[in-house]
């Protein structure tokens, strides 16, 4: 960037975070490429290398998928096997694009690359249709509370750009989508490899009178997706400066879960239950007039009290719940399975705890959204619901409501392994 105001003004734009998935050859890389290729987000270096890659390979077109495949297992076998994370802007936001793989064995990698997303790109083959994956990961998208979804018919010049196709699809996948929480979908016909409708509108498809992918990304509105009515501080640290400039500052830094925060606002400490109000909060940049979702900052209060690392600041008149007993979704992430009666370390915002495992409820079949109960075990890249009991008392609300306070994972004591990734009901 040239100047100045530009650099100033990339700082401050909206940042959009989105993840892309589907099944195995929908074209997942190949248009995250088109999107990079497109949008001009790439060096002339890199477009030289691919061309020249493509070539070697004896394809007839220039491979995009070339860009994103980063490792080399990837690049032979022409699939992604691990969560890339890419990043872009384009004048109007600046965008993370969490690229998950396709294959049933990689739900873990899907929910992992999920879990911050804004919006989630579901790709589908316009000759296959709707898929086992398809639902996967529309359930997936809807259990972690994104709240939008786009779904990307792609492949359009394999059908013949048929509108008949696209109505085929859109009507099946609204069907299933219907018992989903998800507030936006939206459907949009493309072909990443020619890049009909992905950056610039599709001359083959004069029928479809809807917005570009590029541009569904660029003016999604998601200034509602934080939660900004009840406010929530984990401690991450305490700030203690061993200086005679600063030898009475105490501040309180973290990442704010909810809510706006104030100078001369009072703040309750959870656990301990004790008050104060906020004198001043502090960023990288100085002192600042009010705070809010999802930024790090640092608070000091007017009075001494005792604060510490997984202690939560609160407003006196909204209070999330609190309790050792919780009801939660989880997605298994290991392949030993979890046991019922079994011990493990539990992570929630920035406190650390033990728990137990009390019973599992039930096991979801993601396929058709049915609760299995006769079948308890939960292996890897399975869904179920089960209840736990804490060794402490944990400040949370419902993961719909905040997907901070509302999260959790669960480590094993022994081998230190994240093993679940867990929404509160």
């Amino acid at each position: 960037m040239d100047s100045p105001i530009d650099t100033n003004r990339y700082l401050t734009m909206d940042l959009l975070r989105f993840t892309t998935a589907g099944s195995v050859d929908d074209g997942k890389s190949t248009l995250i490429g088109r999107l990079l290729y497109d949008s001009k987000a790439i060096f002339e270096d890199q477009i030289e290398a691919i061309e020249r890659s493509s070539k070697q390979r004896g394809t007839e077109y220039v491979d995009l998928s070339l860009l994103t495949d980063g490792l080399r297992a990837e690049r032979e076998q022409g699939i992604t096997i691990d969560v890339a994370y890419r990043y872009f802007a384009t004048p109007r936001r600046k965008f993370i694009i969490a690229d998950t793989p396709g294959h049933i064995q990689y739900t873990r990698n899907m929910v992992t690359g999920a879990s911050t997303a804004n919006l989630a790109i579901v790709l589908v083959d316009a000759r296959h249709g709707v898929v086992e994956q398809t639902r996967r990961h529309a359930f997936i998208a809807s259990l972690l509370q994104i709240k939008h979804l786009v779904l990307a018919v792609n492949k359009m010049d394999l059908v013949d750009w048929s509108e008949e196709r696209f109505e085929a699809i859109r009507k099946e996948f609204a069907e299933f989508s219907s018992r989903l929480n998800i507030a936006d979908i939206r459907f949009i016909p493309i072909s990443a490899l020619k890049g009909d409708n992905v950056v610039e509108p599709s001359q083959n498809m004069p029928w479809f009178k809807g917005a570009t992918l590029l541009y569904t990304l660029e003016t999604v509105n998601i200034g509602n997706d934080h939660n900004h009515v009840d406010s929530r501080f984990p401690v991450q640290y305490v700030i203690r400066p061993q200086s005679d400039k600063w030898h009475d500052y105490r501040g309180y830094a973290g990442r704010i879960a909810g809510g706006v925060f104030k100078p001369g606002d009072e703040v309750v400490a959870l656990p301990s239950g004790f008050s104060s109000k906020i004198q001043r909060i502090d960023t990288h940049e100085g002192p600042i007039d009010e705070a809010f979702a999802p930024m790090s900052v640092t608070i000091t209060l007017e009075d001494d009290i005792d604060i510490s690392r997984g202690d939560m600041l609160v407003k006196p008149n909204n209070q999330p719940q609190s309790g050792q007993d919780l009801e939660l979704m989880i997605c298994w992430l290991n392949q030993k399975p979890l046991q019922p009666k079994g011990k493990y370390i539990l992570m929630h915002t920035t406190k650390t705890c033990k728990c137990i495992v009390k019973e599992v409820r039930y096991k979801v079949n993601i396929n058709t959204l049915h609760k299995i109960e006769d079948d308890l075990t939960l292996g890897l890249n399975e869904i179920g619901r089960i209840s736990l009991r804490t060794t402490e008392p944990l400040f949370f609300d419902p993961y719909t409501r905040n997907r901070s306070t509302g999260s959790l994972i669960l480590i094993d004591q022994f081998t230190n392994e994240t093993v679940g990734a867990g929404m509160i009901i």
